[in-house]
């Protein structure tokens, strides 16, 4: 584990800058073996071997790394990558031995701030890497005293999120949203992953503790089920009050199921399959007449 160095502010820089695509930091860059190479600790974005991967390895085999990557020392030797991750793993399905590298002298704040900046802006993340990248930067940020006023409270808060929000696309409400998410237990949050579980309403769930979470999604496994956004608004209030159980999250989430369905049908539609001698009531019979066969073929 790295040593922690002074600290001082962080200065938020730009992409060519962070990459080092200026002419200082371009006279500064190595060639490293690929094995002194190690993960920044607690990444949080996947390093996949897929079609993307399999792309980038071929223009590296053609063209060589374009874009050196950022590492600092490690006391335990060899380097850490700040930036590169997948550049590396690119270099090493190439089967290239070194890879290009510019050294920094960075506080573990400082190299936060830069692994998940050069990583945040990549299409198609998945809703955990941002939620662990924002949080990662979120703390960092604090810790480093960026801003004198930030505090527990909510307007707190907001002015770090704001910080964590530049060049994101993302509102510092959202930063704050996905942040939550990270209170999910794990099954949750894949579901989250997958688009199975709503967005908004895994935040919502994101404040049960971590035991009803548990029996939620024991609940949601017997009942093949995915709770609302108002099921989980629901489980949330209750939650504030008392420990959630499996009869109250059974009561909630059927009641929703067995509200009052109405299906409207434009009378226009009906009349045409019914004599024009037929009253509403003795439509109706024949509809329901109609359904009750129907459900029984099923």
């Amino acid at each position: 584990m790295p040593s922690k160095k002074r600290a001082t502010p962080i200065s938020l820089q730009p992409l060519d800058a962070l990459f080092g695509t200026n002419e200082e930091t371009n006279n500064g860059i190595c060639e490293i073996e690929i094995g002194s190479l190690h993960p920044f600790p607690n990444h949080p974005f996947q390093v996949k071997d897929d079609k993307k991967m399999e792309e980038l390895s071929e223009s590296i085999t053609q063209y060589g790394v374009l874009v050196p990557g950022i590492v600092r020392l490690r006391e335990s030797g060899g380097y850490e990558l700040v930036a590169g991750h997948r550049r590396k793993r690119a270099c090493e399905l190439a089967g290239l031995e070194k890879m290009p590298v510019i050294i920094k002298d960075l506080t573990d704040d400082e190299a936060t701030v830069i692994m998940v900046d050069s990583n945040i802006q990549r299409e198609e993340l998945l809703i955990s890497e941002k939620a662990f990248a924002y949080k990662m930067k979120y703390e960092a940020l604090k810790r480093q005293g960026k801003r004198s006023d930030l505090t527990s409270c909510q307007v707190g808060k907001k002015l770090a999120a704001e910080e964590v929000s530049q060049n994101t696309g993302d509102s510092s409400r959202q930063i704050l949203r996905y942040i939550h998410l990270t209170e999910l237990i794990a099954e949750l949050l894949e579901l989250a992953d997958e688009k199975k579980l709503p967005f908004n309403t895994a935040v919502e769930v994101s404040y049960l503790r971590s035991e009803e979470q548990q029996i939620l999604l024991q609940y949601m496994s017997n009942h093949n089920m995915v709770p609302s956004m108002k099921q989980a608004k629901e489980l949330k209030q209750i939650s504030k009050e008392q420990m959630l159980t499996y009869s109250e999250i059974d009561q909630i989430c059927m009641n929703e199921s067995t509200e009052k369905v109405q299906v409207q049908i434009p009378a226009k539609k009906l009349k045409q399959y019914f004599p024009e001698s037929y009253s509403k009531a003795q439509m109706e019979e024949v509809i329901f007449m109609l359904l009750a066969s129907w459900a029984e073929k099923q």
